[in-house]
């Protein structure tokens, strides 16, 4: 059974570079990099233009590789804020022509059709349309390429089969064929360890996947979502799960003069603050506590603690501490390149049961976190990093830019 063309998927192409040549001229036509960090010469890259991309320069390329590739390209600090603001641009444009239905990051987005339609070319007219306006009211620096499909998954890989600037679709009368090309993890939503679950269940193809029955799947994948990616691969209308959020966190990309591990560490603190706070704010306490460093050459740590539900800087503070000197022989004399904490396993406070030993009634707060929530109504009255719970520094860069 055909189901009729119901979404339609934008996924905008070099995004950030192409930002970059919008507001630049001069760099229209040229290899442009992306970077982390303003004159950074270590890492990789977060973006490159298609002029790039065609000396084999690509997201992720070491910086060291990309002028090894190409000594003319040009690299660029990133500029998230200015890149969120053309986002918002374009979704302004392109909601006056189709609904928007969500923005799905900072350069793609799902549209509804405006009605369900077995018309390809009528389809396909609509795309042209939206490019047109883009084009128009934009820029010409800015393109996308555009997938159709009779449900957001489906949308979302035809978006990914013609890039730069194209068009396909899917749906029952081309499934699975126009993407027997693929690998199963090659979809949005199969990661590695799904991918080994699939491989031992003997499928190893995407026919296979195509053709598996989402009871099957579900078995497979251990939770509900395999069913649900299943019948959403085989064109059925799934309606997207609504979210928990899972957990809070903070991470970023070390300037030189950040990387120092001492200097990492005080970031970390930092970190730990913003996330907190943002805890607090949503009334949640968290149980876990994790930190992850990735390092300049290309290794990394990691290590979680499971902790008393908490919401207070200073308790998720002191377990930021004992996971540095835990991390301390595998850190010491090296340097980083970025850091993240994240507060996980998350609950209302109001859930949170009381304790006789402490004693602490439930739902009620500690005396650390009424401390913590009194540091938060400062710093809000203030600004930011008014007062901090101990020694901290913070690092304000490209994300902080606009």
């Amino acid at each position: 059974m055909n189901r009729p063309l119901t979404t339609l998927y934008i996924d905008m192409n070099s995004f950030f570079s192409s930002v970059e040549q919008h507001f630049n001229p001069e760099l229209r036509g040229r290899p442009v990099g992306i970077t982390a960090v303003e004159g950074s010469t270590a890492g990789a890259l977060v973006a490159a233009s298609y002029e790039a991309k065609a000396y084999g320069i690509k997201t992720g390329t070491l910086v060291s590789d990309a002028k090894r590739l190409c000594p003319d390209i040009i690299l660029l600090p990133s500029r998230h804020k200015l890149y969120v603001r053309m986002n918002l641009r374009i979704a302004s444009v392109l909601d006056e022509i189709c609904e928007l239905e969500r923005v799905r990051s900072v350069d793609e987005f799902q549209l509804r059709l405006p009605a369900p339609t077995e018309n390809v070319n009528e389809a396909y007219a609509l795309v042209q349309r939206l490019k047109e306006a883009v084009y128009g009211q934009i820029g010409a620096s800015l393109r996308f390429s555009a997938g159709l499909g009779s449900n957001h998954l489906l949308a979302k890989i035809a978006g990914k089969l013609e890039k730069p600037d194209g068009c396909k679709h899917l749906w029952a009368r081309n499934m699975p064929d126009a993407v027997a090309h693929l690998k199963p993890d090659d979809l949005p939503g199969i990661s590695t360890g799904t991918m080994r679950k699939l491989a031992a269940s003997g499928i190893t193809s995407i026919s296979q996947l195509y053709h598996m029955d989402p009871r099957h799947a579900r078995a497979v994948w251990g939770s509900i979502e395999g069913e649900r990616f299943v019948r959403a691969l085989q064109g059925e209308q799934v309606e997207l799960p609504k979210t928990e959020r899972g957990g809070y966190g903070s991470s970023k990309v070390l300037s030189p003069d950040f990387r120092a591990p001492k200097e990492a560490y005080l970031v970390g603190r930092w970190l730990v603050e913003k996330a907190t706070g943002r805890l607090r704010g949503d009334g949640r306490v968290a149980s876990e506590f994790s930190l992850s460093m990735r390092f300049l050459d290309g290794s990394s740590w990691g290590r979680s603690i499971r902790c008393e539900a908490s919401q207070a800087t200073h308790d998720m503070l002191t377990h930021h501490k004992a996971l540095w000197r835990l991390a301390w022989p595998f850190v010491r004399g090296r340097k980083l390149a970025s850091i993240s904490v994240n507060l996980s396993k998350v609950g209302m406070i109001e859930d949170r049961t009381g304790d006789l030993l402490r004693p602490l009634k439930p739902a009620e707060r500690t005396k650390a976190e009424i401390v913590s929530a009194a540091l938060d109504q400062i710093n809000m009255r203030f600004g930011p990093d008014t007062i901090s719970v101990g020694v901290n520094r913070p690092h304000y860069g490209f994300f902080e830019r606009g």
